[in-house]
């Protein structure tokens, strides 16, 4: 990622809490388009060596050491069963808070900031059997193209948010 545009991206990271109402970090994935809640990014870091932990889930790649903080790492492609691929210069970590817990998930590229007011958002599709996915908030339309936006919350169960905390420790 472009040295000016990490500053950028920073800069809108921390406006005040009330402007982030509405804000989505949009990344690519798979060739898809992707947003997530301004509100949980703690920041945005490119890809870096990540120690592997044993017994973790495919999806979780390992730790990272950030500025002394042991960080575990979650490819979001496995954790939605898409092909893996190699890391490039382009790849990004993003450090979300997910219940006072740092995490940082893997995307193939950090699009911007973008504003999809909650007028904009579809409720996400429902699967053959009725239900909903559960890492979906909803489908938020940006011009002529649609975001699928993400419910951090649910990236995770319960367990496995004990099992990150526990590899980190």
């Amino acid at each position: 990622m472009a040295e000016e545009e990490a500053v950028a991206l920073e800069e809108d990271l921390y406006d005040d809490e009330d402007t982030m109402k509405d804000k989505y970090l949009t990344f690519h994935l798979a060739g898809e388009d992707y947003g997530l809640d301004i509100v949980y990014v703690t920041e945005i870091i490119g890809i870096q060596r990540i120690t592997e932990v044993p017994d973790m889930p495919e999806f979780v790649k390992g730790v990272i050491n950030l500025r002394g903080k042991v960080i575990p790492v979650m490819d979001v492609r496995l954790r939605f069963n898409l092909p893996e691929r190699e890391y490039d210069e382009r790849t990004c970590i993003v450090v979300v808070d997910i219940n006072d817990s740092a995490v940082g998930l893997v995307v193939d590229q950090v699009n911007e900031v973008a504003d999809i007011p909650e007028k904009d958002v579809e409720p996400p599709p429902r699967t053959t059997k009725g239900a909903t996915n559960r890492y979906l908030k909803g489908m938020g339309k940006v011009d002529n193209e649609v975001r699928i936006l993400l419910n951090v919350d649910k990236l995770f169960f319960e367990e496995e948010l004990e099992m990150l905390a526990n590899a980190a420790a």
